[in-house]
């Protein structure tokens, strides 16, 4: 079996740069399918996608919330957890100038701007996920406590 290349891609550098083992998950990427597409062609359910949303506060501050793929953010409690008044997604162009990834395949990893993460906690039960590799059609699968090593996110219970 031939040995699978792997792209060089900001986050796949940064998972080398932390000696990370993962495993590479490429699949038919879909305009607009989502985490329902990656897990549909992964074959994997959909709670172990990890999607990687870029939001804003209402002061304009962006921030990266980590949320499993079949869930959805409350962000009224996001927002009451930060002590802002309202929090909501950012502009497509403003996510992909702030993180250097194309929307569909943002990252937490090798993000262009250091920005705050934030992690749904109940993410840190699972054994492994899916999460965007840097580009659109590539996940990496990884333990849950890669994230933490690398992105020392701060933990919220927001998921709905």
């Amino acid at each position: 079996m031939a040995k699978q290349k792997i792209p060089a891609t900001q986050a796949i550098r940064e998972l080398k740069k932390h000696k990370i083992r993962f495993v590479l998950r490429p699949y038919k990427y879909e305009e607009k399918g989502g985490t329902k597409t990656s897990a549909r062609e992964l074959d994997v359910d959909e709670f172990m996608i990890i999607k990687t949303l870029v939001l804003e506060t209402d002061q304009g501050q962006p921030l990266i919330i980590l949320m499993h793929g079949s869930c959805e953010v409350s962000v009224k409690h996001l927002a009451r957890q930060l002590k802002v008044k309202q929090i909501t997604p950012c502009p497509a162009e403003k996510a992909e100038r702030l993180t250097g990834y194309q929307t569909g395949g943002i990252s937490p990893f090798g993000s262009k701007q250091n920005l705050p993460v934030y992690l749904e906690e109940s993410i840190l039960k699972l054994e492994k996920l899916c999460i965007n590799g840097g580009r659109r059609g590539l996940l990496v699968e990884i333990e849950p406590a890669v994230l933490v090593k690398i992105l020392e996110p701060t933990l919220v219970s927001v998921a709905i």
